[in-house]
Order: C-alpha cells, then sequence, then structure tokens
C-alpha cells in the first residue's frame, strides 16, 4: 500500500518557492471598488443580475492601495492554497422558487467575491470543484446551461484576468467538453499563463478518482516505453503526474465545503491527505466575506502535525 506521507509536507510545493512577501499590510494594485471582482452583496434577492456582467466598466485606473486583514486574521498564518466545493446552488434556487439555473449564476457571484477576497488577502491558489465527472447524469438542461455558464464567464472576464494578474488554470477531464469550450480554456490559460498575483484553479469534469488513474496510466506508459524503472514509483513521480502539477502549491492547506454537507465527494483525493477540512452551513451563493472569513480563522487556530507531535 502506498503511503500518503509526503515528503517535505510543510513546503505544499514541487518546485521551489519564490521570496515570501514581508508581513504586514498587503500592497494591491488595481482592485478597484469598480473593477473586476468589485464589492458584491453577500446576499441575493429574486432579481438575479446577470452573472457574467463585466465588472470592469468605468473602472479607475489602476493604483497601488493596501488592504489590512480582517480583525483576527493572522498573515503568517494564512494558508496558500484554499480549496473549495461550492454546493448548494440548485438547493438554493429552489428555496426561492427559481430554476436551477438562477442558483448557479447566484454563484458565480460568490465565486467573484471570494476570488477578490483571495487577492487582497495574500492567498497564492483558489482551487473551485466547478462541475465533476458525476454531474453528466444531471438533467441536460442544466448540464448544457453550466457549460455555456462557463463560457460567457471567461469570455467576459479574461481581459479583467490578465489585468489584474490572475492565472487560470482548468483542471480534470478536457475531452469530453465541447469543442468551444477546450479552445477557450486553451486561450485563456495561453492569455494568463504568466500571471502571479493569483492562481485560480477550476476543476471541470474532474474527480480525485480519475486524477489517480491518469496519472497512473501516464506512469505506465512511462515505464513501458522503458523512460522509468520500478524502482523509480513513489510518492514524488505520482504527485508530479496529478493534474495538480500546474500549481507551485498543489496541496490545498484548507477545503472547504459548503450546505452543510460533510464529505469531499471524491475532489482532490490524493492532494486532500493533509488538508484542513471545514464544513460551512450555508449554501454557495449565501458562502461571503464573513463566512470566509470563519473558515479562516478555524484554520489559523489549529496546529498542523502532519503525523508528528509538537514539542
Amino acid at each position: 500500500m502506498l503511503s500518503l506521507r509526503f515528503a517535505i509536507p510543510t513546503a505544499n510545493t514541487l518546485i521551489p518557492t519564490k521570496a515570501k512577501p514581508k508581513s504586514g499590510l498587503v500592497v494591491q494594485s488595481g482592485w478597484s471598488q469598480t473593477g473586476l471582482l468589485s464589492s458584491l452583496p453577500k446576499r441575493y434577492d429574486y432579481k438575479l443580475q446577470a452573472a457574467t456582467t463585466d465588472l470592469t466598466n468605468g473602472r479607475d485606473s489602476v493604483a497601488e492601495k493596501e488592504v489590512e486583514l480582517p480583525e483576527g486574521l493572522s498573515r503568517e498564518l494564512m494558508p496558500k492554497h484554499v480549496a473549495v466545493i461550492m454546493d448548494g446552488n440548485g438547493r438554493w434556487a429552489r428555496q426561492k422558487g427559481l430554476p436551477a439555473s438562477a442558483g448557479h449564476e447566484a454563484g458565480v457571484k460568490s465565486l467573484r467575491e471570494m476570488v477578490e477576497l483571495c487577492g487582497h488577502w495574500g492567498i497564492q491558489v483558489l482551487t473551485v470543484f466547478a462541475f465533476s465527472t458525476e454531474n453528466w447524469i444531471r438533467p441536460k438542461v442544466e448540464v448544457d446551461f453550466l457549460l455555456s455558464l462557463f463560457v460567457r464567464a471567461m469570455k467576459s472576464e479574461i481581459k479583467s484576468f490578465q489585468e489584474y494578474g490572475i492565472r487560470i488554470s482548468v483542471i480534470g477531464d478536457s475531452s469530453k467538453l465541447p469543442t468551444l469550450l477546450q479552445k477557450l480554456i486553451d486561450e485563456v490559460e495561453e492569455t494568463t499563463k504568466n500571471n502571479t498575483r493569483l492562481q485560480l484553479i477550476v476543476a471541470v469534469n474532474y474527480s480525485g478518482k480519475y486524477d489517480m488513474v491518469q496519472a497512473c496510466r501516464s506512469i505506465a506508459e512511462r515505464a513501458k516505453n522503458g523512460q522509468i524503472q520500478l524502482a523509480d514509483i513513489n510518492e514524488i513521480l505520482i504527485e508530479q503526474e496529478l493534474e495538480t502539477k500546474c500549481s507551485q502549491y498543489p496541496y490545498p492547506d484548507l477545503l472547504i465545503r459548503t450546505s452543510g454537507e460533510l464529505r469531499v465527494s471524491n475532489f482532490l483525493l490524493w492532494q486532500l491527505a493533509y488538508t484542513e477540512l471545514f464544513f460551512a452551513q450555508q449554501l454557495w451563493p449565501d458562502f461571503g466575506k464573513e463566512e470566509f472569513v470563519e473558515a479562516l480563522s478555524s484554520y489559523q487556530q489549529r496546529q498542523r502535525r502532519y503525523g508528528g507531535r509538537h514539542s
């Protein structure tokens, strides 16, 4: 049986890390009040605005500004990588007598707010579970809407992602996605690949089991071709073949799941080995700044031992 002990778990990185910023206030550039991911309402009523509205219209010129952390949060204890299972869009819509599509649109608004907060507070990577391999069994009209929502959202925000330094990475089996979406994913990833403010990893047609299977297939192919030997196969090699190899920080420090469900639902199964878990009662469209601060505060109060013991 393979051990899930990481060689250097506290590093949370596959490659040498960059120099850390000095503690204290975060220096931000360009997060204007009317710009990308501007201040969004934390709760939404029945009158939903279009989820893909370009929030950058009328924005001021890019300017440097300092953003303080919310009271009680420590910069030194801030997670580098936060993962989110965005659950509850459908239930949110049903509670309001709305179609499922309205819940997904409201969910996009919550995601925008979280991306903004991560950028302000110095979180390096945000990974979100947008569409699982199991979601194909949902009604076709809902699946078609979700896929079209991905297209509209990426088209409307690609310029803003680039301007504000957000790198987009998409993980999952893209071969089963519509051709238009595949091409758009390639375009967005290529356009934003050199951005360094925040990496937003979007899991689309993804599952943790799929990720490990594709890694094993890649390793088996290399062994078949004589590129590696049996003795070369170890945890590090497997981790280098997982889809999260696209990130400098591939292992989430904190996983948040909304809607009160207490499971990881086939998400990042290998990568979550030492991740701290936080389960929120709020449905995803109702998850905002206050709830995010609560999750981060809970994380910062925990001791991460990785199987060891503090003296």
